[in-house]
């Protein structure tokens, strides 16, 4: 496990968005190294880029043309190393993101796949053995190409999925994941992220973790064994890069050689009923809504078995928010993301901030798609540095060149005036993040346990380490009596009257903890 992720806080960015120093409307690696201090003062010691290697951007860079050269729009290799030096000169750990599971169809790779006569990439890839040969349960395409088959897409047209067999073979033109050829696949994934560590990037969040092996069984062993297989070079040759997974499984992901494996918005889960539970009948009933009316109790019957299952192998992240995700600013006010966002940088695991979550940026609505966004792109609009400068500081392109337009409302955030604010979410972001940094009872591998938490109640308590933490999101006070904490109060040591962090208010009475409306505490 590489130390620094104990203490490691992420920030992501979404380079095409986040700030332009070359006036085309498009962010760039030179944009990022000017923002460094920036992304340093809020305590962010990681940052995680989405992709920034060539492609036709299709699908925002998700489909990779050349994993081994940085797209033009954002700069050269060479100003992507630049990027490594000058974030490690500041302490901070920069991750890419791989995408092992597709590539482009403009890839080398499967231009020679396409190929009539065969070669020593025409199995790079998952293809039928007829032009008219389709495949049952998986997207994918025929006719396009000399060789008489079908290819299979993992996602959009233009992403044919990469082969690393299938596990649970039913047709003739199906390789066995043992298949020098399937083998050859994860072997060149590898040759790429040692391209990428040996020119100093400091590991990778892997797209689709969970998707390489088709056919696989309920628990993704064939795709387990590949991870496992990449997690001995890296303890043997870079032993301090860091794997985080798009695979929110971490009973599966962490014991398959991920550090970490992000806690995502999936329905119905953990993450969903704390932030986004609007799909469900009679109102959003998310916790950290104050009007929403629930328990941690949902919440708690996810992540604790998740939590126990996995701890010893790695961590679990929790995200603000991320690319593909609705800012929480679309069903939340600031006042309900102080509470949400303290709970979130003070639980286990390695949490991930969202570029511009800091300042509580919008997500747009009605934003005209772009490069495959779809409903995604309304989270992924310029950041706002500074409302009184063209652009909101993002870039001196005329507007209708901007990558995607900024926030037009009146009363947008920018990173200025949260600056100017001393009640601003960026504050209340910056403290918990020193906290967190200051106390080792906050960090990744800390003690975990529930104190308090019961069905129709608002109040959660928790312990990390020897401190405890009270939440209350709701509209009115709550008290927990001391009594009905006993048992873990017993194991940590008693709730005592040093408060050293809060939002509004807290009290400890000679048998009680009370919190009024909207609050959180932590007490040593």
């Amino acid at each position: 496990m590489p130390a620094w992720l104990k203490d490691a806080v992420f920030y992501e960015i979404y380079p095409q968005s986040f700030c332009d120093t070359n006036g085309d409307g498009i962010g760039d690696i030179e944009g990022i190294i000017t923002k460094l201090d920036y992304v340093k003062s809020l305590g962010a010691n990681a940052l995680w880029l989405n992709p920034i290697y060539d492609s036709p951007f299709k699908d925002a860079g998700y489909d990779v043309r050349d994993y081994k050269k940085v797209a033009e729009r954002y700069g050269t290799n060479d100003d992507l190393v630049r990027l490594f030096e000058e974030a490690h000169k500041k302490g901070i750990k920069v991750l890419l993101d791989l995408v092992p599971g597709h590539t482009s169809e403009e890839h080398e790779w499967f231009k020679k796949s396409c190929e009539y006569e065969p070669n020593d990439l025409w199995n790079r890839y998952i293809w039928t053995n007829g032009a008219f040969c389709g495949i049952g349960g998986h997207p994918y395409i025929g006719g396009e190409a000399e060789r008489d088959g079908c290819y299979m897409l993992n996602f959009f047209k233009c992403q044919p999925a990469l082969n690393y067999g299938v596990l649970n073979r039913t047709e003739p033109w199906q390789m066995p994941v043992d298949h020098p050829d399937c083998i050859a696949t994860r072997e060149a994934m590898k040759d790429i992220m040692r391209f990428w560590l040996d020119k100093g990037c400091d590991g990778f969040r892997v797209d689709m973790a969970d998707s390489l092996v088709k056919e696989d069984d309920e628990v993704k062993s064939a795709t387990g064994a590949i991870w496992q297989n990449i997690r001995e070079m890296l303890d043997k040759d870079y032993p301090e890069a860091a794997l985080v997974s798009e695979w929110s499984n971490p009973e599966c992901a962490l014991k398959y050689g991920f550090h970490a494996d992000f806690y995502l918005d999936h329905h119905g889960n953990g993450l969903n009923v704390l932030f986004r539970d609007g799909e469900t009948e009679g109102g959003d009933h998310s916790y950290f809504k104050k009007d929403g009316g629930d328990s941690p109790m949902r919440f708690l019957a996810d992540y604790e078995h998740k939590y126990e299952n996995s701890k010893k192998y790695g961590y679990i992240s929790f995200i603000t928010c991320n690319h593909d995700t609705p800012r929480c600013t679309k069903t939340m006010g600031i006042d309900e993301l102080k509470v949400a966002y303290s709970f979130i940088f003070t639980m286990p695991g390695v949490p991930f901030l969202y570029y511009g979550d800091e300042i509580g940026m919008r997500y747009l609505e009605n934003v005209k798609t772009k490069e495959g966004g779809f409903q995604r792109t309304g989270s992924r609009s310029p950041m706002q540095w500074d409302k009184s400068a063209k652009n909101y500081g993002f870039s001196e392109a005329d507007s209708d060149k901007l990558y995607i337009p900024v926030d037009a409302s009146s009363d947008a955030p920018a990173v200025s005036s949260a600056e100017a604010d001393a009640d601003s979410l960026i504050h209340t972001v910056r403290s918990i993040i020193a906290l967190r940094h200051a106390k080792e009872d906050l960090q990744a591998d800390a003690d975990f346990q529930v104190v308090y938490a019961k069905e129709g109640e608002r109040l959660f308590i928790y312990r990390r380490g020897s401190l405890v933490i009270a939440v209350n999101p709701g509209e009115k006070e709550e008290k927990a009596y001391k009594k009905d904490c006993a048992d873990i109060l017993s194991k940590a040591g008693e709730i005592k009257g040093n408060l050293i962090y809060g939002i509004g208010t807290a009290d400890l009475t000679d048998d009680a903890v009370v919190l009024g409306p909207q609050s959180f505490a932590i007490f040593e």
